[in-house]
């Protein structure tokens, strides 16, 4: 995002040490007034610099504790509507298109390894997708994080 300050930078340091902070809790720890906090908040969610306010907890509570990675090829003029197709598909809770050799990488939750051989058909069974190879997910081990990039931020501007 271009334009972005010091004072940004603080509060998105702030949100991505405690994403549950308050504006007020913001404001305080900043030390500026609320109404200064929640309109540079607002103007960030304008321009797109939050990607999604929903709670992000393991699907394994769920129900669904086996989790892959599914590379799929497809034939690139019917990507959009492969997408859409893929989208409907309740198993998979990520997906990101790739270049090189992959077209798309999608991350799936399952039951177990039944429901990922179902989940893997589903995919192959849409036309336009050529070919999949999954993976099983073992553990995460650096979790999704942007506080680095916060720090590098900083010291850039």
């Amino acid at each position: 995002m271009p334009g972005m300050d010091r004072i940004d930078l603080e509060i998105l340091s702030a949100l991505a040490e405690d994403p549950r902070t308050t504006i007020v809790s913001l404001a305080e720890s900043l030390r500026l007034s609320r109404n200064t906090i929640q309109a540079r908040m607002t103007r960030l969610e304008q321009t797109g610099v939050f990607l999604s306010y929903e709670r992000s907890f393991s699907p394994e509570v769920l129900g669904f504790p086996l989790q892959a990675f599914i590379s799929i090829g497809v034939r690139q003029i019917e990507l959009p509507r492969i997408t859409a197709e893929l989208a409907r598909i309740p198993e998979i809770i990520q997906a990101h298109g790739l270049s090189g050799s992959v077209d798309l990488l999608a991350r799936v939750a399952c039951r177990d390894a039944r429901h990922l051989f179902d989940t893997d058909a589903r995919i192959l069974s849409i036309e336009g997708v050529e070919r999949t190879e999954t993976s099983l997910a073992m553990g995460e081990v650096i979790p999704f994080r942007v506080a680095g990039l916060i720090g590098l931020a900083r010291r850039e501007s």
